[in-house]
């Protein structure tokens, strides 16, 4: 399979996650700015998780443009990184309808951390179908920023039955770690 398709396939199934997630965003009943009140949960979930699904497509394409070709071990890494994405819209909404109750809030961490995982095992399989010495493999090095992830990710999900608010300032933090695009890549094209 080419990069191309690849990436023309995961670009596709993002635009089409996010298109479900403001389809789940209801209209308010009511013409005034309090008929907005109710649903700023709701919205505040909404723009973060559309901002993860962002960082994931921009890291994504620069990814795939930082490798010299892609292999069938990447597929299904690449499918994995997909499903835990096409999650997202679920929970961003149950986090949301529930005004950042302490479950929901565990299990839309669960999501970020398992699709954290998938694409560090997206990460993995690219970088063992280059050759050794490949950009890829030299601008991910001992990947710091995926390693912080995980563990902020995985701090997030019990520390929730904490304090909510605590895990929704690490949903944030990691975002705002990745929302720079992975400079390591750039550099590299």
């Amino acid at each position: 399979m080419s990069k191309t398709r690849l990436e023309a396939f995961s670009d596709a199934v993002i635009a089409i996650i996010m298109t479900v997630m403001v389809l789940e965003l209801r209209v308010p009943h009511g013409a005034d700015w309090t008929a907005l009140r109710p649903m700023v949960p709701s919205f505040l979930t909404y723009v973060l998780s559309f901002v993860i699904l962002g960082i994931y497509w921009n890291n994504h394409h620069h990814l795939l443009h930082a490798v010299e070709r892609v292999t069938g071990r990447v597929l299904w890494p690449n499918l994995h990184l997909l499903f835990w994405l096409s999650l997202i819209p679920f929970v961003t909404g149950w986090m949301g309808e529930n005004h950042f109750a302490a479950l929901p809030t565990a299990v839309y961490g669960v999501v970020l951390l398992m699709s954290a995982v998938s694409y560090t095992l997206l990460v993995m399989a690219l970088v063992a179908g280059q050759e050794h010495s490949s950009r890829l493999s030299r601008a991910i090095g001992r990947d710091y920023k995926g390693k912080v992830s995980l563990v902020l990710y995985a701090a997030a999900i019990p520390l929730a039955f904490v304090n909510q608010m605590i895990s929704d300032a690490l949903y944030v933090a990691v975002a705002l770690i990745w929302f720079i695009p992975d400079r390591r890549i750039e550099e590299q094209h």
